[in-house]
């Protein structure tokens, strides 16, 4: 993901024009923990909050794996960054037109994931802790945590299974944006204690939809904080200057150039810059012409990284 400046420095940039900044990959995930204050478990199933701009007609329940969907209209909206923090690949600011679809109300969970697992359709996570949960995956006390350590084929996969698929980088943006010029998917606040999980705040994954106070304009929680998505697209940093204005599907492999998977939101680590909505990172994806028997194969994962699905259709 981009780099993490010092708090100085990031002072300093910030009303600079946009062609400073440059991304970068995500780190590799961590082989030690970068916090020990760790929210204590709870073994009780909750569900995410609601919220009160949803009508009953545009929620529904996946029979696949109990998610809830969200339905997102069709629209033209503004994709792209629009405040004096954008970056170069967020640039240029521009309109998109985007079919209805749905989108997972939250991120897939550990509980669901597993699902997936025990059908003999996915892979167990790459590793069954978190960043500082030793037993993470599996714990019946984390269930309702999102799962982490998956590779974009291991998300693509459950969303397969699930009968969904991963949604586009445009329509991740647009569900998390909606058709104005928010910042971020509460709207232009900054992040705090109570709309993200972000900052090493908790210092780990939080319980999907515990913070209410940052869903999106269509209800969508954890779009900002708890751990980077994996979306569908490939990464080139230059793709929306020539990006199709209808149903963007991100570069093609020869387009793009590498291996590269864009994923999107921040996470519980990061500082709230990287929370912006319009803030475009990632990781290496799958080179199914490596070796089968290679991690270049897969692609990397991360204790920051899971994922959420969609849907086309109204």
């Amino acid at each position: 993901m981009k780099k993490i400046f010092p708090f100085v420095f990031i002072l300093l940039t910030a009303c600079q024009p946009a062609e400073i900044a440059t991304p970068t990959s995500i780190a590799a995930a961590e082989t030690s923990p970068t916090s020990t204050a760790v929210e204590p478990a709870n073994t009780e199933m909750v569900s995410p909050a609601p919220v009160e701009i949803i009508a009953p007609e545009n929620i529904r329940i996946s029979p696949q794996d109990g998610m809830t969907q969200l339905s997102i209209p069709a629209e033209t909206f503004t994709m792209g960054g629009m405040d004096v923090y954008r970056e170069n690949d967020e640039q240029p600011a521009h309109q998109v037109s985007i079919d209805a679809f749905w989108i997972d109300q939250v991120e897939v969970t550990n509980g669901m994931y597993n699902l997936c697992v025990q059908a003999d359709a996915c892979q167990p996570p790459k590793e069954t802790r978190s960043d500082n949960r030793d037993n993470y995956f599996g714990n019946p006390e984390f269930q309702d945590y999102p799962v982490v350590f998956v590779t974009w084929d291991d998300a693509d996969t459950y969303c397969q299974w699930a009968e969904r698929r991963l949604p586009t980088e445009a329509e991740w943006e647009y569900a998390a944006r909606g058709d104005d010029l928010r910042n971020y998917p509460w709207g232009d606040e900054l992040p705090n204690e109570y709309n993200a999980n972000f900052m090493n705040l908790i210092g780990d994954t939080s319980r999907v939809g515990s913070y209410a106070e940052g869903a999106s304009p269509f209800g969508a929680l954890d779009m900002a904080g708890n751990v980077w998505e994996w979306v569908a697209d490939r990464y080139r940093p230059n793709y929306y200057s020539n990006s199709p204005a209808a149903n963007p599907q991100g570069p093609t492999e020869e387009e793009a150039q590498n291996v590269m998977r864009v994923i999107r939101g921040g996470s519980f680590q990061e500082d709230g810059l990287f929370l912006r909505l319009a803030n475009r990172s990632f990781l290496e994806g799958p080179n199914h012409k490596a070796d089968a028997k290679t991690a270049e194969y897969h692609g990397r994962s991360s204790a920051r990284i899971g994922f959420r699905c969609a849907e086309s259709g109204k």
